[in-house]
C-alpha cells in the first residue's frame, strides 16, 4: 500500500498556471492594443483627420502607435497596473520606428512596409516588456 501526502500549500500558484495567466494577460494586451487602434482610428477617419501611409507615413504610424498605446494604457490602469509598466508597454508601440524611420527616409521601405514591419516588431517587444515584470503579469 502506497501512501501519498497531499501537496502543501505554499501560497504560490503552480508554474503552469502562472504561465497560463501570463499568456492570458499577453492576449489581453493584444486585444486592448487593437481595440484602441480600431476605435480611435474610426474617430480619426470620421473626422477626416486620419493621415495616409502613402502621403505622411511617419505621422500615420505615430498616430496609430498612440491609438494602440491608449487602448493598452486604459486596460492596464483598469487592471491596477502602476504607471511604469504602462509606459513600458506604450514604449513597445513606438520603439519599432527607431530603426524603421531612417529606412523610410532613405527610400529603402515605403509607408506600408513601415507599418507591417513595426507591427511585427511590436509583439516581441510587448513580450519583452512583460517578461521584465513576469510576476506582475502572471498574477
Amino acid at each position: 500500500m502506497t501512501h501519498t501526502t497531499p501537496e502543501r500549500h505554499t501560497g504560490h500558484r503552480p508554474v503552469t498556471r502562472r504561465w497560463g495567466r501570463f499568456a492570458l494577460h499577453y492576449l489581453e494586451m493584444v486585444v486592448a492594443m487593437f481595440a484602441g487602434m480600431f476605435a480611435l482610428g474610426l474617430l480619426w477617419s470620421a473626422t477626416g483627420m486620419a493621415p495616409s501611409y502613402a502621403r505622411a507615413p511617419e505621422l500615420a504610424y505615430l498616430l496609430m502607435a498612440f491609438d494602440m498605446s491608449a487602448g493598452m494604457a486604459l486596460w492596464m490602469r483598469v487592471r491596477g497596473h502602476a504607471w511604469a509598466p504602462v509606459l513600458e508597454m506604450c514604449g513597445a508601440m513606438f520603439a519599432p520606428v527607431v530603426p524603421l524611420f531612417p529606412l523610410l527616409w532613405l527610400g529603402l521601405i515605403d509607408g506600408m512596409a513601415l507599418m507591417v514591419a513595426a507591427h511585427v516588431a511590436m509583439f516581441p517587444l510587448m513580450l519583452a516588456a512583460m517578461l521584465r515584470r513576469r510576476d506582475e503579469y502572471a498574477h
